[in-house]
């Protein structure tokens, strides 16, 4: 709050990073200084279309202090297992847990870049279940479950380095390749287990590692052991942090924070994952409340 004593230190920060390089007009395209309203609007000179710092990003119209919006980052970033909206709400004073599990939400939307580098080298892909225990279903078979593929990228002595989450809708072959083309560099290693689905990979550009649990002997988290301590902690981080109330049509939102923590977890520097949060912030599109309730991406 010392960085950020008023509304005027925020908007400034939000214009360096959103125009690194000079105001960049999001009508014509065009660099230069623009003019200033009565009203704090910045009006292109070129086309004389007017905009906000705000404008388009997930700050859009919102009636909320981007001071409070500042700290709601800083906080979000600065626990280490995360957050959820009751203590997002408790912490920054919100009126309503709706006010706060909103504002969460927006910041979720903007954890995962759409641009960003795909897993490479060594990488074991596998699916995980969230969701309660179905009685008489075994394997893959599922009624109420969402299914979540798993990328973890490795390196030596089984180190874990970053990982892909995303919710599929089954585990046929359309469902899982894309998923894994999507998340994994060609060229690649990708070890899986026998899954028929994942046949294919060869194919496709990658070098395809099948390790068959019943002909080997061994256990899972042995033969795989990089999806399933990433599944284990995914588990354990939903019915911890957000005590298991999560629901199939946000998942993939929830995914998204957990992808973004995971892959900063060794960051020592909170200030980088404020920046990195607002940076991202102010590149995703604005979802009003009633998408935002609406949910899922699958």
């Amino acid at each position: 709050m010392d960085w950020f004593s008023d509304e005027s230190d925020c908007i400034a920060y939000l214009k360096k990073i959103r125009w690194k390089n000079g105001f960049t007009c999001p009508s014509c395209g065009s660099i230069g200084n623009p003019y200033r309203t009565t009203r704090g609007r910045l009006t292109c000179p070129t086309c004389e279309h007017q905009t906000t710092v705000t404008a388009g990003t997930i700050f859009h119209r919102t009636r909320t202090p981007l001071r409070t919006w500042f700290s709601a980052a800083w906080y979000i970033t600065n626990q280490k297992h995360g957050t959820n909206a009751l203590g997002l709400q408790r912490i920054l004073g919100f009126k309503s847990y709706q006010t706060a599990w909103a504002h969460l939400h927006k910041f979720r939307r903007a954890m995962v870049r759409p641009d960003r580098e795909r897993l490479k080298g060594h990488v074991e892909v596998d699916e995980t279940y969230i969701g309660g225990r179905e009685e008489g279903l075994i394997g893959r078979k599922i009624e109420k479950k969402s299914i979540v593929s798993v990328a973890v990228e490795m390196k030596e002595g089984n180190a874990l380095v970053r990982v892909r989450l995303r919710r599929v809708l089954d585990v046929s072959e359309d469902s899982l390749i894309p998923f894994v083309c999507e998340m994994v560099e060609q060229g690649s290693i990708v070890h899986t287990d026998g899954w028929s689905s994942y046949s294919s990979l060869s194919k496709l550009g990658y070098k395809h590692e099948r390790t068959i649990l019943s002909a080997t002997g061994d256990s899972a988290h042995e033969s795989m052991p990089g999806v399933h301590i990433v599944s284990s902690l995914l588990k354990r981080w939903i019915l911890g942090t957000l005590h298991g109330s999560i629901g199939p049509q946000q998942l993939d939102y929830y995914l998204d924070e957990y992808t973004f923590r995971f892959n900063r977890r060794t960051s020592r520097s909170r200030g980088m994952l404020f920046y990195r949060l607002i940076e991202q912030a102010v590149s995703t599109a604005h979802n009003p409340y009633k998408s935002i309730v609406g949910g899922g991406k699958c």
